[in-house]
C-alpha cells in the first residue's frame, strides 16, 4: 500500500512537472521534443491510473460490493468440482466393481442408482448424513448404498470399520444391519474413554455386543477382522481417498458427482436424478 501511495505522487508529479526537467526549444520545437514530452504525460497517465487502481479495487471488494468476493470465489470452486467430477466419473466408470467388490451395501444392491460414501462411525456429520440416506433408502427402491469405512479416529473407529467389512463375508444383509445399529446407536460410553489404553478394547467387546443382536457368529467375526479381505478392502478406502483427494468424513460419490460434507435429503435426491 506505502507503495502504492509513493508511485501515485510520482506519477502525479511527473505528469505536473515532467515536461519541465525536458530541455527544448519552446519557440522550436522539433518531432523529438513533441515526442519527448508526450512520453511523459503517457507514462504519467499510465502510474497514476495503475495506482488509483490498485488502490480503488481492495475498497470496491471489500466494502463497495464485497458479493462479488463471494461470486468469484463460488465460480472457481465450481470450476475445480467440474474438473474434478470429470475425473471421478471416469475413474468410478472404470473401477466400479473393485470399489464396491469387499465393502458393506445399503438398500438394493443390484440397485441402478449408486452412492458411495467415504464414512466414519464415530464422526457425527457421518452420522447425520446416514439419517439422511436411510430417509433416501426408504423413499427409494433403485439406489444402494457403499459404505467406504474411513477408520480416521484410531480405537473408535477402528473395529467397527473392521466389523461390518468382515460381516459382509457371512452375510450381506447382517452386514448393513450392523452398519444401521452403529450409525444409530453409542457403541462407546464416556466411561469407556476414561481409560485410553483400553478404549479399543472396550469398544469391540461393545460392537461384539450389537454384532450378536445382528446375528452374526462373532468368533468368526473376529477371526475375518483380521483377515485379507477386510485388509484389502481397509486399504482400497485409502487409497480411493487419495485419488478423489479426500481429506475427511463424510464424502459422498453420488451418480459420479463428488460431494463433501454433510449434504441433505434433498440435494441426495436431486443429484440421484440429475
Amino acid at each position: 500500500m506505502t507503495w502504492t501511495i509513493l508511485l501515485l505522487i510520482v506519477g502525479i508529479a511527473l505528469f505536473i512537472f515532467g515536461t519541465m526537467l525536458l530541455k527544448f526549444d519552446d519557440k522550436k520545437p522539433s518531432m523529438g521534443a513533441t515526442v519527448a514530452k508526450k512520453s511523459v504525460k503517457v507514462v504519467a497517465i499510465m502510474l497514476i491510473a495503475g495506482c488509483v487502481c490498485r488502490l480503488y479495487v481492495p475498497y470496491y471488494l471489500t466494502s463497495v460490493n464485497p458479493a462479488i468476493v463471494q461470486e468469484m470465489v463460488q465460480g472457481m470452486q465450481e470450476q475445480q468440482n467440474a474438473v474434478k467430477n470429470k475425473e471421478i466419473r471416469k475413474f468410478v466408470r472404470s473401477n466400479a466393481d473393485v470399489m464396491s467388490a469387499d465393502a458393506p451395501v445399503l438398500g438394493n444392491r443390484e440397485g441402478a442408482k449408486t452412492i458411495y460414501i467415504w464414512t466414519d462411525f464415530s464422526c457425527p456429520y457421518c452420522r447425520r448424513v446416514h439419517g439422511e440416506l436411510e430417509r433416501v433408502l426408504a423413499d427409494r427402491d433403485d439406489v444402494r448404498v457403499v459404505v467406504k469405512n474411513f477408520s480416521i479416529h484410531g480405537p473408535l473407529s477402528d473395529a467397527p470399520a473392521k466389523a461390518v467389512i468382515a460381516a459382509k463375508l457371512q452375510d450381506a444383509d447382517k452386514s448393513a444391519a450392523l452398519v444401521t445399529m452403529l450409525m444409530n446407536r453409542n457403541f462407546y460410553t464416556q466411561d469407556d474413554l476414561k481409560d485410553q489404553a483400553k478404549i479399543g478394547e472396550k469398544v469391540e467387546k461393545n460392537v461384539m455386543k450389537f454384532a450378536k443382536e445382528a446375528g452374526l457368529d462373532t468368533e468368526r467375526l473376529k477371526q475375518d477382522m483380521n483377515g485379507e479381505v477386510v485388509a484389502r478392502e481397509l486399504s482400497n478406502v485409502r487409497d480411493l481417498a487419495q485419488t478423489f483427494d479426500i481429506s475427511g468424513t463424510p464424502f459422498l460419490i453420488i451418480e459420479e458427482q463428488a460431494f463433501p460434507g454433510a449434504i441433505p435429503y434433498d440435494q441426495i435426491i436431486k443429484a440421484l436424478d440429475k
